[in-house]
């Protein structure tokens, strides 16, 4: 999951100058049709050239639906709300995990991992407002964010899902495959004039690197990592890591030349790293 989280965080900047030639649901059903195809490919050499038919297969459609149903209100949302309050309003992410994992899986966290949850949860809208307490009491819960409360609950409920409907031996490249498709399918059907209206054949070489990057290090892999990471950890601490998201962006950005965060920015993005530390040292429920 940190690895997980290292890549989902370097791709904000790379999406960023994806997203100055394309549309959003278009760049996002692309990319996970292509990593579909990726994610295919190495299923099928990995079990030797076998294709697996899985059985009750609207399972899938159900993992696609929840990861569609972030992406597509992550769409709307910033339309109408600043990525800052969507940042915001993401934090709530594993927490609402581990309420989910309780009820789906009878998953109790220990006092210490909700603790530790809360205490990174902190730091985490600390480093979002920019260490700005001004900014962080201006905040004001509009239509984007409810929106987005219903992705983040979605992609919340996402992780206990894949340990509630993976069958015993079903080999994890086949499911993430399947699940992929059924998200891309999900999003292109959402963003399906997007996807007509753009000129595909006039975008650059470096434009299509992007999404080959976007499409199977971000998309095919890191959806591989999460499925695996749900199968091995509670739901609470699957998708706690994801609060390491703006201390990786922040190196990101550094290393890049785009500057160095303020003292106070990096005070919070220290506590983050404390309360994961605290929570992965915790043991398991």
């Amino acid at each position: 999951m940190l690895l997980f989280t290292a890549l989902a965080s370097g791709s904000y900047s790379l999406g960023a100058i994806a997203m100055r030639e394309l549309g959003a649901s278009a760049a996002n059903g692309v990319r996970f049709l292509i990593g579909v195809a990726a994610m295919m490919l190495a299923a099928f050499v990995l079990s030797k050239g076998r294709v697996y038919r899985a059985p009750a297969p609207w399972r899938f459609l159900v993992l696609g639906g929840l990861m569609a149903v972030f992406f597509v209100t992550m769409f709307m949302s910033l339309k109408l709300t600043s990525p800052v309050s969507s940042g915001a309003v993401f934090t709530l992410m594993p927490l609402m995990a581990a309420l989910f994992g309780y009820l789906l899986l009878g998953q109790v966290p220990r006092k210490i991992v909700v603790g530790s949850l809360l205490f990174a949860a902190v730091g985490a809208i600390w480093v979002i407002f920019n260490g700005s307490l001004e900014a962080l009491l201006a905040f004001d819960i509009g239509r984007g964010e409810i929106i987005f409360l219903v992705g983040v609950a979605a992609h919340a409920l996402y992780s206990p899902m894949v340990k509630k409907l993976n069958k015993p031996g079903e080999p994890l490249p086949w499911m993430t495959a399947y699940t992929m498709l059924c998200t891309g399918i999900l999003i292109a059907i959402y963003g399906f004039d997007e996807i007509i209206a753009t000129d595909w054949a006039s975008l650059s070489a470096s434009m299509w690197g992007i999404i080959l990057y976007l499409a199977i290090v971000t998309g095919a892999f890191s959806t591989f990592l999460v499925m695996y990471g749900s199968m091995k950890l509670p739901a609470a601490k699957v998708l706690a890591y994801t609060y390491l998201s703006p201390c990786f962006i922040i190196i990101f950005e550094g290393l890049l030349g785009h500057g160095w965060p303020s003292l106070s920015v990096a005070v919070g993005a220290l506590i983050i790293v404390v309360g994961l530390i605290v929570m992965a040292m915790a043991k398991e429920v």
